[in-house]
């Protein structure tokens, strides 16, 4: 069964919240809470269906709007317009719909009304099922195999145990099964192989005394990753056999998992960010990856010029490969012949079967110059020659030979500073900047920041093995008040940073950087300073303003406990008090 057969009405949750036009958004809040719901469907007076709610709109809504929750009712903050699907809709149009409509639910209707709901979990769920299911039928496979099979995972553990090795090895597999392989057999050829992950083939073996097998051992490798070993005795069509259905049940799993990752994580193509900003320089990469025009991209180290190329080529269609070369790593003495290859005998040293340079292997595709600023004026000529001839030459050959690659640059400096300097070609400048993108940096899209942490800390989450369920509000704060020098480079190592160091499920305050919340607060005062100087006012006004600054921040540091404001302040409590009274000074603010 594939998920176009899965048919919606199967599978929908028929217990969902409505609420009315009119119904205050605190009372919705509670219902949600109450019910464990993540939505509720909005109606008018006439029950038609006018728009959503999520508990994630509201907690938005009361965090950006800052007024009062308890004055607004369901029509101040609802979506308008609800997605929908029918009762006869299949699994995989419901998915095609969210991701298109980046949306996580959907409303079933049938004759206007709405009778179950779709949400994002649902598919998953299915996924997951699918993936169970694929494990079941290769363990059935690997029974009917005539040989012994026996597979352990990267700990040693046996996970697979089939029928005939239960009879050659008279031990049944509850027994083994979940239990180290070693503990049985302490010799065993699956122990090298977890050791030295290195593929051993038909080896006299004895397992255990009396057994004398012939057997061979390989490991399994799953996306790049050593996940264990399979082992059997064997004649070698049966080991071919077992190594086919092995592969078709990996190119499902991993079928199964790109497929759950289209599902969580909807962002754009490769690049992150829903600011107008960065939506603006995806749409011009977008336009630019039709054609064949050289593009330059600008921006500050860290704000993800090579993520940007890489977009740019994956839309773009091109054959060949994406080959990324950081100009400032080059030696003077190896770009041509690491631009442009070598033949059999070009120089002492050279390897005899040749090699291929930059430019042929990204041939019919993208070759990313990055750092280009960094490229030494008689590199820049070298390069310029291929880039006008669209031909290459290697190092010891008489012959050019034609190449079409996408031109992508990319770099930190200022061209046009350098140019004038004459640190680099004005000709080779208009080459390659036919297309611009200039990168924002980070602290002029704060409202990406947001996107990223959750990007990375659901990544970090499946590197490194944890189940962190989310982060403060005043993390959030703090994070997008900084100013992120390094930008999203720095982003990254700051979450990575939190998610290793976290004791607990839920990221808070104490595990920020100090650096970046003395760099916070010292950015807080230095505002309020500004602010002040600007003041046509004499030195008591300002005196007054800034105390009055300084008693507001020691409030909100502790949480409007007078006691622990008045320690920050190191003054006395009663002192407090009376500066509280005198400038007017609301302590539940």
């Amino acid at each position: 069964m594939v998920l176009k057969e899965i048919l919606v009405k199967d599978v929908m949750d028929k217990n969902f919240l409505i609420a009315y036009e009119d119904s205050p958004i605190s009372e919705i809040k509670e219902e949600l809470i109450r019910d464990y719901k993540k939505e509720v469907f909005i109606y008018d007076k006439a029950d038609k269906v006018q728009g959503i709610i999520t508990m994630k709109d509201i907690c938005n809504f009361v965090r950006e709007k800052e007024s009062n929750i308890n004055q607004k009712c369901a029509i101040d903050i609802a979506t308008k317009g609800v997605i929908s699907v029918s009762e006869d809709s299949d699994l995989l149009i419901c998915r095609n719909i969210m991701l298109k409509n980046n949306v996580g639910r959907l409303a079933v209707l049938k004759e206007g009304k709405i009778v179950g709901v779709i949400r994002q979990e649902h598919i998953r769920d299915f996924y997951y099922m699918k993936v169970e299911e694929t494990s079941e039928i290769l363990k059935t496979a690997i029974n009917y195999i005539h040989e012994a099979v026996c597979v352990i995972n990267n700990k040693g553990i046996v996970i697979v145990w089939n029928e005939n090795a239960e009879k050659l090895y008279n031990l049944p597999k509850e027994k083994i099964i979940g239990r180290p392989l070693d503990e049985f057999f302490p010799n065993a050829i699956n122990m090298k192989v977890l050791k030295t992950r290195k593929v051993i083939e038909n080896c006299y073996h004895e397992p255990r005394d009396g057994t004398h097998i012939v057997i061979s051992a390989a490991p399994i490798i799953l996306n790049n990753e050593f996940m264990g070993v399979v082992s059997t005795d064997k004649d070698v069509t049966e080991m071919k056999q077992l190594s086919d259905k092995l592969k078709k049940a990996t190119e499902k799993v991993n079928f199964l998992k790109e497929e759950l990752e289209k599902i969580s994580n909807r962002e754009k193509g490769l690049v992150i960010g829903k600011s107008k900003v960065i939506q603006q320089k995806i749409e011009i990469a977008e336009l630019a990856a039709k054609s064949s025009a050289p593009i330059l991209i600008l921006g500050e180290s860290g704000t993800g010029k090579e993520v940007f190329a890489k977009y740019i080529h994956k839309i773009s269609g091109l054959e060949g490969e994406f080959i990324p070369v950081n100009c400032s790593a080059i030696p003077r003495e190896l770009f041509e012949s690491e631009f442009f290859g070598y033949e059999e005998g070009a120089f002492t040293g050279a390897s005899r079967k040749g090699k291929a340079g930059y430019f042929e292997l990204a041939n019919n595709g993208t070759l990313f110059l990055d750092e280009i600023g960094d490229l030494p004026m008689d590199m820049q000529s070298k390069l310029l020659r291929a880039l006008q001839d669209n031909a290459i030459r290697r190092l010891g050959s008489e012959r050019d030979k034609e190449i079409n690659v996408r031109i992508i640059s990319a770099t930190n400096r200022d061209l046009e500073e350098l140019v004038q300097r004459k640190k680099f070609r004005m000709d080779l400048y208009y080459r390659l900047n036919v297309i611009k993108i200039e990168i924002p940096p980070l602290r002029e899209r704060k409202e990406d920041i947001v996107l990223f942490i959750k990007f990375f800390l659901e990544k970090l989450n499946r590197e490194y093995g944890k189940d962190l369920t989310g982060i403060d509000t005043d993390v959030i704060n703090i994070l997008t008040s900084y100013k992120w020098k390094g930008n999203v480079r720095e982003l990254r190592n700051v979450v990575e940073q939190m998610v290793v160091l976290c004791r607990k499920d839920f990221i808070t305050k104490d595990m920020i950087p100090e650096y970046i919340i003395h760099d916070v607060e010292r950015n807080e005062d230095m505002s309020v300073l500004d602010k002040l100087d600007k003041k046509e006012t004499g030195l008591r006004e300002l005196l007054d303003s800034y105390e009055k600054y300084l008693i507001n921040k020691a409030l909100k540091e502790s949480k409007g406990n007078i006691a622990k404001a008045a320690n920050i302040l190191k003054i006395p409590r009663s002192t407090l008090h009376y500066k509280i009274d005198n400038y007017g000074i609301n302590v539940n603010d």
